[in-house]
């Protein structure tokens, strides 16, 4: 088994190779427009931030090896009564929440403007096995390129996509990279923080990280089995 990991920032990165253990048996190697670090059945990469470049960085990583599963990872803003501050969350569907077009009459997704897609969907037999193991909370991880900073913008956010429990940069860009290769693709987020008005002193990004360790220590197993038994076509 073969995982492709791709996170924004290197404390992210590094949160993810920890679980394969102390950081000596990890190996580096440079491709085109990533740097990956492999440690044990993860191949894991920073590869910025915004759903852009984690695309980019994704599409030069998937293009420089064989992989059976791409996973969107790091720390993330969850959605207040719906996943607090220190849990662990996984998409059952990842949306780009802010790809369309403003109206008179308000956001319309690009979707329904003829062309395009904003939703991905993780296989779902794979989504059960990860949550029951890390007991996370499952819902609709919006994609965003702007974090959303007040209470006003987390209400209309859920008002329009009232599935979500939590938000984040990236996922809907790996997902993009991914699918062009018939790849599954599953997002993971640890919360260190609540979708609303930006309070730096209540984050808690050292306890999101660490959780973010032990949910892939706590995977590989999981991944192992459902890579080597399920159909992922008919998942």
């Amino acid at each position: 088994m073969r995982v492709l990991v791709v996170t924004a920032v290197p404390v992210e990165r590094d949160a993810v190779t920890r679980a394969s253990g102390d950081g000596s048996e990890v190996s580096v190697r440079r491709v085109p427009g990533a740097e990956i670090h492999r440690a044990g059945p993860f191949d894991v990469l920073a590869g910025g931030a915004g759903p852009a470049a984690a695309a980019a960085s994704a599409a030069f990583a998937l293009a420089s090896d064989r992989y059976d599963l791409v996973i969107s990872a790091g720390i993330g803003g969850g959605f207040t009564g719906l996943a607090p501050v220190g849990s662990l969350v996984v998409a059952g569907r990842i949306g780009a929440a802010d790809l369309g077009a403003e109206t008179p009459a308000g956001f319309v997704p690009v979707t329904d403007l003829g062309f395009g897609r904003v939703w991905h969907f993780p296989p779902r037999s794979l989504v059960r096995a990860v949550t029951d193991a890390t007991r996370a909370v499952t819902g609709d991880i919006l994609t965003v390129s702007t974090v959303t900073g007040s209470a006003e913008r987390a209400a209309a956010l859920l008002a329009a996509h009232p599935g979500a429990v939590a938000e984040a940069m990236e996922g809907f860009g790996v997902a993009e990279a991914a699918d062009r290769l018939g790849l599954p693709v599953l997002e993971i987020r640890a919360v260190s923080n609540a979708v609303g008005p930006r309070d730096r002193d209540a984050w808690r990004i050292g306890d999101a990280l660490a959780a973010l360790t032990d949910a892939f220590g706590t995977l590989i197993p999981v991944l192992e089995g459902w890579t080597t038994h399920h159909d992922r076509d008919h998942s």
